[in-house]
């Protein structure tokens, strides 16, 4: 990644015209062929860039550009269309480059995974007396989150989402159609869990019979004293 902090003025063409008169800013030159123009404020959002694909040349500025106080000039065009992005250098502050190296990706905490794996290990956090009877139980529509035994020994599918929604509550619906049509399961009964389910979600799913489990990340992670919140 190449990083420039520069006084500089930027001119965007395609779709539409835009501008930025001259000010320091910082100048980002990624791997992938990307540019981004940042100002020190906006949080994230660049002011102006150039997607890839994209192709960045140097330019000797040209007489008028020159007369500006511009010491060099950064043509990106894009790959596909035909913008482009004009950077005219009046000083540059800092020049730098660094090798990043391959990123590994954004692993996030509290995923549908997490969860599943912390209610299989406490599965007891839905009933007393419950048992795991297999996670990713293989279905002709696809896995059930988890599949386990209530204290009475019935069958109880679980579907777990971070967010639950009604999309989430008709998947599970879906599951328990087929489960139901195996004589060693059924009756089949549904929870649906997650960290927070919409009331819409919340609604249809009592309609159809289903329960509905808000789950606590971090209790079922341990990390705090809070009871497990069902409800």
């Amino acid at each position: 990644m190449r990083v420039v902090i520069a006084r500089c003025s930027v001119d965007y063409e395609g779709a539409l015209q835009a501008h930025l008169p001259p000010a320091t800013r910082l100048l980002m030159v990624k791997a992938d062929g990307s540019v981004l123009v940042h100002s020190d404020g906006g949080s994230y959002k660049p002011l102006n860039w150039m997607a890839p694909p994209c192709a960045m040349s140097e330019v000797e500025p040209d007489d008028a550009e020159r007369e500006e106080g511009v010491c060099a000039v950064w043509l990106v065009r894009h790959g596909r269309r035909e913008d482009t992005l004009r950077i005219r250098l009046h000083e540059v502050l800092s020049d730098s480059s660094h090798d990043l190296g391959v990123d590994p990706g954004l692993v996030k905490d509290g995923v549908e995974a997490q969860l599943q794996a912390l209610l299989a290990q406490h599965i007891q956090t839905l009933g007393a007396g419950w048992s795991l009877l297999r996670r990713e139980f293989p279905t002709a529509i696809g896995p059930v989150d988890i599949l386990c035994r209530d204290s009475t020994g019935a069958t109880v599918a679980v579907e777990i989402k971070r967010r639950g929604d009604i999309d989430g509550v008709e998947q599970l619906t879906r599951y328990l159609e087929l489960l139901n049509r195996d004589p060693h399961l059924a009756p089949v009964a549904g929870v649906f869990a997650a960290q927070a389910i919409r009331p819409q979600a919340r609604t249809l799913a009592l309609d159809r019979g289903i329960r509905c489990v808000t789950l606590d990340y971090e209790a079922l992670r341990g990390m705090d004293d809070a009871e497990h919140r069902l409800f």
